[in-house]
């Protein structure tokens, strides 16, 4: 739908029109929308640009009929060129205004690429994550960023009860976290605490020597799904620019025909 045009004052607006039902909707606007954007990277001081999955809410209150859709992609047109962390808030509350509404709520979720070194070769490749920002404006400003990490866990009772070997699994280790107040995070500082915690990290490029290093590398540090979340977590407690995660491990046996599965949430205010 599109706004009435102001010059064209015989235009009715609809939207803007009165509804007698007495129903106030909570969220209301677009989704999936697919939109290119840019993210600043630290490590090379320049910039990436990705697609990302957009949804954009604003709550409607019980008299009004419809919100003005069009205005939604107009906010999102403004921002894309240059998006940070510590930005996602502002977009929200120009969506709470420019649709004159008493919530908003901005979800992005995107591929991030970010250049590693194979362990022993230094050979360079772009291993892919899952990030996500939410941000939310209802009388307090709220931001939570996510990453989903590809990792491999090695089972600690297979190697402790063979006679030789044990089983890995790839696992997904996630971390949502919520700053500090007027404190933020880069997306590669964030992927870096939540790697660590794994049996071993994936790499896009292993050569030979590589790829000995990291299946023993597993091999040294076997650790249960309740391990990952448990590190996880004590490492999240221990930065200070986080006030609250939740962190979890999927990890996906292969052993078993099901995944195992884990999660922490903890609020450090």
């Amino acid at each position: 739908m599109s706004d009435a045009s102001p010059s064209n004052p015989a235009m009715p607006d609809v939207q803007g029109s009165a509804d007698t039902r007495n129903v106030a909707i909570n969220k209301v606007g677009v989704k999936d929308i697919r939109y290119p954007i840019t993210l600043h990277c630290p490590s090379t001081g320049g910039s990436q640009h990705t697609v990302a999955n957009v949804n954009m809410y604003v709550s409607l209150p019980h008299h009004q009929k419809g919100t003005h859709m069009s205005r939604f992609l107009q906010v999102l047109n403004d921002h894309h060129e240059s998006l940070h962390p510590k930005d996602i808030t502002g977009v929200c509350r120009e969506m709470k205004e420019v649709l004159n509404a008493a919530d908003a709520h901005l979800e992005l979720s995107f591929p991030y690429f970010i250049t590693k070194e194979a362990p022993i070769t230094k050979k360079k490749g772009k291993l892919d994550i899952e990030v996500s920002f939410e941000a939310a404006c209802n009388g307090a400003d709220d931001f939570v960023m996510g990453i989903r990490v590809p990792a491999t866990s090695l089972c600690p009772c297979s190697k402790e009860i063979s006679a030789y070997g044990a089983h890995n699994q790839r696992c997904i280790m996630e971390a949502k976290v919520r700053f500090t107040p007027g404190q933020t995070m880069w997306i590669e500082e964030l992927f870096e605490l939540v790697e660590k915690c794994a049996s071993t990290q994936v790499f896009a490029v292993l050569k030979r020597p590589d790829e000995k290093f990291v299946t023993e590398d597993a091999y040294d540090h076997p650790k249960f799904v309740e391990d990952i979340v448990r590190d996880l977590a004590v490492a999240l407690d221990h930065e200070p620019r986080i006030s609250w995660f939740e962190v979890s491990s999927d990890n996906y046996e292969s052993i078993h025909n099901h995944n195992a599965y884990a999660v922490v949430v903890r609020d450090k205010r």
